[in-house]
């Protein structure tokens, strides 16, 4: 089975704010990233959308004409917990310094670890396998792309987020069926 999946376009936060799970309002560009995103899919047909929860997902979906996406809460993007709308450098917290240490290990403070997100991507992909669809779409998150992307076998945890599409790109993955 193919995957696209699809990442939403740019928020309207300052710079260098952890926003992971809350939801955030899109950027003044938004129609013009969503069409730019909508024209990289032209020409693709899909069996289904799914889409995380969230409104900077849903909305890209809905734009790009699946409103009626099916919603997965394991679409979200990686839980920033007690650092969720907070700038990175005005988090006082001593557990942030033995994060960007280890960041593809450690949970933020109260949130997730990226090993959580994995297994809860893989979950969904595992499942997705199972399903009679020949490609779908699925508009979600950077960290949610980068975790299917590992769990597709395309790169190594090593550089994973060298692979991390900008916002509004798109990455395909293959999944075996059965």
């Amino acid at each position: 089975m193919r995957v696209t999946l699809v990442r939403h376009t740019s928020v309207a936060v300052p710079c260098g704010t952890c926003y992971g799970w809350s939801d955030v309002p899109l950027a003044d560009t938004f129609e013009e990233e969503a069409a730019a995103t909508r024209q990289r899919l032209q020409g693709m047909v899909f069996d289904h959308a799914f889409t995380s929860p969230l409104t900077r997902a849903r909305r890209l979906a809905a734009f790009c004409g699946f409103p009626s996406a099916t919603v997965d809460d394991r679409l979200r993007e990686m839980n920033m917990g007690a650092w969720e709308m907070q700038r990175y450098d005005e988090i006082r917290d001593e557990a942030l310094q033995q994060w960007y240490a280890d960041y593809m290990h450690l949970p933020a403070t109260g949130g997730e670890s990226f090993p959580m997100l994995r297994q809860r991507v893989g979950c969904f992909l595992d499942e997705l396998r199972t399903l009679p669809y020949r490609h779908v779409a699925v508009f979600t998150h950077g960290g949610v792309i980068v975790a299917a992307g590992l769990h597709a076998g395309l790169f190594s945890e090593n550089d994973a987020f060298s692979h991390q599409p900008p916002f509004g790109g798109v990455m395909e993955i293959s999944i075996e069926q059965g």
